[in-house]
């Protein structure tokens, strides 16, 4: 069977995440939901998802499809529905659909010449950017289950001080010396070739994706996750950095989300809490207005290659868009469109050719290259932000 997850009608909620991505490739917990997809059904997936997208993330069709909403993260449950369904079968969960068999990709699908299959359980759905955070804890413990089942962990080194070791993996060429692991409230997943230095302190639920850096002293609390290739320092509060992002220093990042290629910059903080305790609103790119959350905590929503310089001080509930250079005394505007170069004083655009130098830059240092699907993508993203910048 091929199957195909699509973007479905929560995508323009997730910007800017989904300036730059599908939303099958949204990290949440430990693995990005077409990971999990692609884990639970034993088979690869493709993507219905922006044309400017397609590109870099192609559909491939059969004669036979099943296409999953990418909002809807898997359990055991759903995929068996998934995997037994038959023609012009369709699985919904209120008046949402889940998934469906069919034999085109047709835009416009009429289901009501399809049998309707309710599922009627609990289930997780990303359909805003701050799910990413506030429901990573129960997207981190299936995951772990996911991952660990049948598996034995690595040792755990004498040196570190440890709760809960039961609730504890450890994946092999993992580094840790002196280091105390609370499980008790969640478990803790540190992924291939991490490396967690001396003195730090880490609360699950956490997961430490593969290649990623706990830096010295950090205080982590979950849940947390450090996505692949990242480094984290200072203390960090149930926070999801997708891939290859930076908080390295001193400084509070707390009920927030980063893409990929950010960094921020020494002693960079964010206010997840306002002053008088009131409902936090956020940047709603469909309203073009702010919008509530319904949440009393939300710091910081980060698009792809964002960066910050240091001291740099984020109020509560900012949004970022892509390739944004912020720096100097002051906060920021709470949104902050993309290629934006400047902060508190006022912004100039940032011109696509000085992002894509640092872009390529930074990638490069990675042995990853900048492609140029990649260069299209943010060129499409410049003209498309164009309205919201300010000069």
């Amino acid at each position: 069977m091929n199957y195909i997850l699509f973007d479905g009608p929560s995508r323009n909620n997730l910007l800017p995440f989904t300036f730059t991505r599908p939303v099958a490739d949204i990290r949440i917990g430990i693995l990005t939901i077409r990971e999990k997809w692609e884990t639970f059904l034993d088979s690869t997936t493709t993507t219905i998802t922006e044309d400017y997208l397609s590109d870099k993330y192609p559909m491939v069709e059969m004669d036979e499809n099943i296409m999953i909403n990418a909002s809807y993260l898997p359990n055991l449950e759903l995929v068996e529905m998934v995997k037994n369904l038959k023609e012009n079968q369709a699985i919904f969960k209120g008046e949402d659909v889940i998934a469906f068999f069919t034999r085109d990709t047709q835009d416009d699908v009429d289901f009501e010449t399809y049998e309707a299959l309710e599922y009627h359980d609990d289930i997780l759905k990303i359909e805003h950017t701050w799910d990413v955070f506030s429901k990573n804890g129960d997207a981190i413990q299936e995951d772990f289950n996911l991952l660990t089942e049948g598996r034995k962990s690595q040792h755990i080194p004498s040196s570190n001080n440890v709760i809960a070791p039961e609730n504890i993996f450890i994946e092999e060429g993992a580094k840790l010396e002196f280091v105390s692991l609370n499980a008790s409230k969640g478990p803790i997943y540190i992924g291939k070739d991490t490396e967690i230095m001396e003195g730090s302190l880490i609360r699950g639920p956490f997961a430490l994706c593969e290649g990623s850096l706990v830096k010295l002293g950090a205080k982590i609390y979950g849940p947390t996750t450090i996505g692949p290739y990242s480094k984290i320092g200072g203390e960090v509060n149930n926070s999801v950095l997708f891939a290859y992002s930076n908080k390295g220093h001193d400084g509070f990042l707390g009920n927030s989300v980063l893409g990929e290629w950010c960094n921020l910059g020494a002693d960079t903080n964010t206010s997840n809490l306002k002053n008088n305790y009131e409902e936090v609103r956020l940047w709603d790119y469909e309203s073009e207005s702010f919008s509530k959350t319904g949440l009393q905590f939300c710091g910081l929503m980060m698009g792809d290659h964002s960066k910050c310089g240091i001291n740099t001080m984020f109020n509560t509930g900012t949004v970022v868009g892509v390739s944004a250079n912020i720096f100097g005394s002051g906060f920021p505007r709470n949104f902050v469109p993309s290629f934006s170069w400047g902060g508190s004083s006022g912004y100039t655009t940032y011109v696509t050719k000085k992002a894509f130098e640092v872009a390529e830059k930074v990638m490069d240092r990675r042995q990853i290259a900048f492609t140029e699907q990649d260069k299209a993508i943010l060129e499409y993203i410049f003209e498309e932000t164009k309205k919201y910048r300010r000069e």
